[in-house]
Formats: C-alpha cells, structure tokens, sequence
C-alpha cells in the first residue's frame, strides 16, 4: 500500500495539468512555429519555463486505484500486476482468464 501522501501528491499533479493544460499547448505551439519571430518564440519558451513543474504531463505516474503502487500498473484496467492477478483469478475481470496450452 503506497502511502496516502503519495496519492494526495499524484492527485495534486493531475489537478495541476488539467489546469495549464490549455496555456501550455498554446506556448508549445508558439514556441515551435517557425513562421513567428524569433523573440516571441523565446518569450513563449521564458513563458513555458515560468509554469509550475508540475504542470507538466511528463510528471504524472501511473498508479494502481486500489493500492496506489506506482511500478507494474496495467493501463488498460488501471490496476497494479498483483491486482490485476487477483481478479482475475476470481473471475472480476470480464474476458480475462488463465493462460493454458
């Protein structure tokens, strides 16, 4: 189980790039447009230097929902590799079953 300030931190994150979401797609294609002048696509990069770090989609973990373990998570159900195990050993995953050959 990770500990709760590190899923109150991840939540924290995901806030943070909803919020600049919008402004930091705007910078990026200012930034990156060849056809603008060359001071204000450094202006745009000084911009999108000032935003918060965290604002940064790169800085998002992945995490399992139900114990918050940041390693060996399946995107497709969200899920740690243990969890993942565990339901669908049970039968709580739909389409999900044990391999046999």
């Amino acid at each position: 189980m990770a500990k709760l300030a590190l899923k109150q931190r991840e939540l924290k994150r995901d806030k943070l790039v909803a919020k600049f979401a919008a402004k930091r797609a705007e910078l990026k294609a200012v930034s990156t447009d060849l056809s603008r002048a060359e001071e204000e696509r450094a202006a745009a990069r000084l911009a999108l230097q000032k935003l918060p770090r965290n604002a940064s989609p790169t800085r998002q973990r992945n995490r399992c929902e139900i114990t918050g373990r940041p390693r060996g998570t399946f995107r497709q159900f969200g899920l740690g590799r243990a969890k993942v195990r565990e339901l669908a050993f049970v039968g709580a995953i739909p389409g999900v079953t044990k391999a046999s050959w």
